[in-house]
């Protein structure tokens, strides 16, 4: 193939192509009895995870712990049934137990419920209508800092159960109030309930550190709950907090509806909708990069607005799919959807066989679960890699974090995304200049006679091995997902891919971070990547994210980065540059 700059537009799909499930797809590829043994250990790996992680997070939220199995089975069997990832494992999410958690305390259960099916009403419409494209245009920094001010706030919600205080009032929910209620609160630690919390989260480290691929999350709960029983040990447990959990699904039905209760959950429905979209597409995304699959957008949010709806038919609450539960899904060898709705069944399976069990965890065990969840949820190196790159991202980044934790999440989404566009316009304005004597046209020039003039190669511009691709205008946040689509398909079916970035007058660290993504995606591939043309100011930030050889090469032109992958073993020889390689 010839190193093609000509861009393809391809035939506009059907109505029906766009929102048929992926679960259809599968099947139509043939699904035989070796898939529906992989899904179904898939399933069950998943099931193992999910089963004390749903009902940590329903508690955590505000909820029964029984609820937050009620969702994960309903809404993950939907999500995975009707959606547009392959891999997607839904169910109830951290990111949501602080707009839960104040919902249910200004609004009431059955607020929730009606809020949650709301919610799917406008997660459906956003699909139809297509509008999920452009939920990836929330810039990098602004899901890190509300991915970090969200696991800040899960970890402070635990701190009473990882210690067992008693309060002579309710928990303040505020940051600010809530820690000096705490602090005063201390001479009331539980000891048995210290020494759990501390137990489980020593042994879900631990097995994850020796034993990666032991269901670490349930050995921990499971053991510290023998414990506790055997030992009788003075502490909370879901039996005596909650009465245990029932033996089967509750019939479906709604709350009392009305236009005034409408009226007052309707921001709450909103602000479910725009981080549900958020959470569920970032997942997608991740089960992507993982598998080389692609995800159809707006029939995933379709999946998880029915999804939703029918969580809340059933007592459920938010439904959305989960970045290390559909992880999970995929390094444990599922095929498609359908390990994602055995993974619901099995948890269908432990409610009407195992419910009575349940009543022995202790409250501190599933603490000690969310604590650690907490952990992995702030993503430790993407921030300090952020407030090093440069003053704007950090700014971004700093100030999503801090409404998170402080204000609101719908707040610090928007001003963070706002902030992230002021930053644009501002780096734009940077990279204006005048030229003198810059023709429309470009005007005629003779052929270089001092050697300076590179030879037509006909084998290399024939080869149908490399791909080059070049890039104009800015590389930001608002183009990041198309060029990172198109980038991503190209690199399929080549050895080598040259990203030409002389047109480029910035890149800000979402679109580095869509590099990234391709070069490790592309490493697993035993693809090459050059990147050709970047000036200092680009390379400085490609640098300051972590962008460097051996991940990606650097050549000056692509005369060069050609002429080099054209000599023997040139890939090879790409492949094994030594990390302190020069960028040119």
């Amino acid at each position: 193939m010839a190193h093609p700059t000509t861009t393809f537009g391809p035939q506009e799909p059907s109505f029906s192509e766009l929102f048929t499930p992926k679960l259809v797809t599968v099947l139509r590829e043939g699904y035989r009895l070796e898939h529906l043994r992989a899904d179904a250990i898939a399933g069950l790996t998943v099931a193992i995870v999910a089963l004390p992680l749903s009902m940590a997070i329903a508690i955590a939220s505000g909820a029964s712990p029984a609820q937050g199995l009620y969702t994960a089975i309903i809404g993950g069997f939907l999500v995975s049934a009707l959606g547009g990832s392959r891999f997607q494992i839904g169910g109830p999410a951290g990111a949501f137990i602080v707009l839960v958690a104040a919902t249910v305390q200004a609004h009431g259960m059955d607020g929730l419920i009606l809020a949650t099916f709301i919610s799917g009403l406008i997660l459906a419409a956003i699909g139809f209508l297509r509008l999920g494209t452009y939920i990836k245009f929330i810039p990098y920094p602004v899901t890190v800092g509300f991915t970090a001010g969200i696991a800040v706030i899960i970890f402070a919600s635990q701190i009473k159960e990882l210690l067992g205080l008693t309060l002579a009032s309710a928990e303040p929910g505020a940051l600010l109030e809530k820690l000096p209620v705490l602090w005063n609160n201390l001479p009331t630690a539980n000891p048995a309930t210290i020494a759990l919390s501390a137990s489980t989260v020593v042994i879900i480290v631990a097995l994850k550190r020796l034993r990666p691929r032991w269901p670490g999350l349930l050995i921990a709960v499971t053991a510290t709950a023998a414990a506790a029983a055997l030992l009788a040990l003075p502490v909370s447990t879901i039996g005596s907090a909650f009465g245990g959990i029932p033996g089967s699904l509750p019939t479906p039905h709604l709350p009392q509806i009305t236009i005034e209760k409408m009226m007052a959950v309707m921001p709450s429905a909103f602000a479910f909708a725009l981080l549900g979209s958020i959470e569920s597409l970032l997942s997608a995304v991740v089960a992507d990069g993982m598998t080389g699959r692609r995800h159809r957008s707006n029939c995933e949010l379709v999946g998880q607005g029915v999804a939703n709806m029918g969580s809340a038919l059933f007592g459920g609450f938010c439904v959305t799919g989960t970045i290390a539960r559909t992880a999970t899904n995929v390094r444990s060898g599922a095929h498609g959807p359908v390990a994602g709705m055995l993974h619901a069944l099995f948890l269908l399976m432990f409610i009407v066989f195992a419910a009575p069990l349940a009543s022995f965890i202790p409250l501190a065990s599933l603490a000690g679960v969310l604590a650690v969840v907490a952990w992995n949820m702030f993503e430790k190196q993407a921030f300090w890699t952020l407030l090093k790159a440069s003053r704007g991202d950090a700014a971004v980044l700093l100030v999503t974090f801090l409404l998170t934790i402080f204000r609101d999440l719908t707040e610090a989404i928007i001003a963070g995304f706002a902030l992230g566009s002021v930053l644009f316009i501002h780096r734009m304005s940077q990279t204006t200049a005048v030229h003198a004597h810059a023709p429309f046209v470009a005007e005629d020039e003779a052929d270089a006679t001092t050697g300076g003039r590179t030879a037509y190669d006909e084998a290399a511009a024939s080869d149908p091995d490399i791909m080059i691709y070049r890039i104009s205008g800015a590389f930001f946040f608002g183009a990041a997902a198309s060029i990172g689509a198109v980038l991503d398909r190209i690199s399929d079916r080549h050895r080598a891919l040259i990203v030409d970035l002389e047109a480029v007058p910035f890149i800000d660290s979402t679109a580095a971070n869509t590099i990234e993504n391709l070069a490790h995606k592309a490493g697993r591939r035993g693809l090459t990547i050059l990147l050709t043309g970047t000036t200092e100011a680009l390379r400085a930030e490609l640098f300051a994210q972590g962008i460097r050889p051996p991940m990606v090469q650097f050549e000056s032109t692509i005369e060069t980065a050609l002429a080099r992958l054209n000599l023997p073993g040139g890939t090879e020889r790409f492949n094994s540059a030594p990390a302190a390689a020069s960028p040119h």
